[in-house]
């Protein structure tokens, strides 16, 4: 039996002659390679030779780490081209913005406050000029030449009292302490009815000099028959 040669391919690459002995595009014996040894993929420049050298191989960073303290005091560590500075103090806190619903209700709060506060201040500063004109219990008086026997020198006076919210018009005619009259007024029904002023003033009525207590916006009219007044 005759054997007859199978002819090369046409596009079959040739071989050359450096590689033989060796599994082709693997490792040619002029490039020696040891099994152990793995190729790094070029696409991960992280991905080093373990110090075995091979051709094309990327150099591999120093792996010892520098400490050093810099002028601030803080620990440095620098490792290749990575440094970390090593700070002894907290980190800073970045503060959040209040939300506006926040900010609206606390600006509220504060003017129902300041309100509170004039309205206290406000209270206080009319009770204080209350007591200072009319004391307490509310007290004004007044003087008038009223009856047959009353001079300038001489006139009747007059007690207007607020005592615990009833009116009470004490009458010293010509002055005189042993003549006095007691006059009942109305009774005060109202929030704090102790604290209302009472005053009163003669005016001529009807060709006569009347007697009008004035409470608030309330006006009394008592009527002088010559010898005493009579409320109306």
């Amino acid at each position: 039996m005759q054997n007859y040669p199978i002819r090369r391919r046409a596009t079959a690459e040739r071989i050359p002659t450096h590689r033989a002995g060796h599994s082709i595009n693997h490792h040619p014996e002029d490039e020696p390679y040891i099994t152990d040894q793995r190729k790094r993929s070029s696409n991960n420049p992280l991905d080093l030779a373990d110090g075995l050298d091979y051709p094309g191989e990327l150099t591999r960073m120093p792996t010892s780490a520098v400490r050093y303290i810099d002028t601030r005091g803080d620990q440095v560590i620098q490792r290749g081209n990575r440094r970390f500075v090593i700070h002894d103090e907290p980190p800073p806190r970045h503060r959040r913005r209040p939300h506006w619903l926040v900010i609206s209700g606390l600006s509220m709060i504060v003017m129902l406050l300041l309100w509170w506060l004039l309205s206290l201040a406000s209270g206080w500063w009319t009770e204080h000029q209350l007591d200072a004109t009319y004391e307490f219990p509310r007290v004004s008086q007044a003087d008038a030449v009223v009856y047959p026997g009353d001079s300038a020198a001489h006139p009747s006076h007059y007690l207007f009292l607020n005592l615990n919210g009833t009116v009470l018009i004490i009458e010293l005619p010509h002055g005189d302490s042993a003549k006095a009259r007691i006059y009942k007024g109305p009774t005060l029904f109202s929030d704090n009815a102790d604290q209302i002023p009472v005053t009163g003033e003669f005016r001529v009525v009807n060709s006569k000099l009347e007697l009008l207590v004035h409470i608030q916006d309330r006006v009394i009219l008592y009527l002088n028959n010559g010898t005493q007044f009579i409320p109306q």
